[in-house]
């Protein structure tokens, strides 16, 4: 099981980068002919930083247009956060001293992120227009989300899972040196949960994480009085007539 796992976090990382890799290339060489910001808008560069620094951190448009999702997303991105951070203590040895910190907010963090995805769902399932756009692929990125929540929080207060082990499996994972895996079916469950979400992450509505960087109407500064926008591949035709 140990060796299986292995490969298989091997090829579900390599995809995730490559795949990762290759939608930024596309949206950054994906051309925006038209100046198309939503107003009101920065007029400088300074000023589309700030403003994407507030999108990307306190998810300022889903604020102005709806409080209940904002706090369902806030609750969700910032617990998967913690989570995630928290998780380092199982690639790094020794801990180093702030992850060992955020451990005991990381371990409730679960709670909160599993709330936050079930307050999602339920919009997804009782909203009538966002049920309407639903479609299959939405509520399974739920389901396995909440999956990797669930099982997670179900090794840490129910089953207790063999953490030293885990840790030695990943350490020898990142060195090409395999170690054994506790024989779990709740460990095997929540690993095949994180192998499936690496695989297909860039292939799915979860690209919204990088894509707000290359958004046109959030990126762009509003001055097309003041300044001509040329796209390169706009540019370069007009260089050669």
């Amino acid at each position: 099981m140990s060796l299986l796992f292995a490969i298989l976090f091997y090829a579900a990382t390599l995809l995730f980068v490559v795949g990762l890799f290759q939608r930024i290339r596309t949206y950054a060489n994906t051309p925006a002919p038209l100046k198309i910001p939503t107003t009101p808008a920065p007029i400088t560069t300074g000023g589309v930083v700030l403003r994407m620094t507030r999108e990307v951190v306190f998810f300022e448009s889903l604020f102005k247009a709806n409080l209940w999702t904002w706090a369902m997303s806030i609750m969700f991105h910032g617990s998967l956060l913690l989570v995630a951070l928290r998780h380092l203590r199982y690639f790094t040895d020794p801990v180093w001293g702030w992850v060992a910190m955020i451990q005991p907010f990381g371990t409730y963090a679960g709670f909160t992120m599993l709330a936050g995805l079930g307050g999602l769902w339920a919009r997804r399932l009782f909203v009538e227009r966002i049920r309407y756009i639903s479609t299959l692929s939405d509520h399974l990125m739920l389901v396995l989300l909440m999956g990797i929540a669930a099982s997670g929080l179900m090794m840490k207060f129910i089953t207790h899972t063999d953490v030293v082990a885990v840790k030695g499996f990943f350490l020898g994972w990142l060195h090409l040196s395999i170690q054994p895996l506790p024989a779990e079916a709740i460990l095997a469950f929540h690993l095949l949960s994180v192998v499936a979400l690496l695989a297909i992450f860039p292939f799915s509505k979860l690209l919204h994480a990088p894509g707000i960087f290359f958004s046109p109407t959030r990126n762009q500064t509003d001055n097309p009085r003041e300044k001509r926008h040329l796209s390169a591949w706009a540019a370069k035709m007009e260089s050669e007539n």
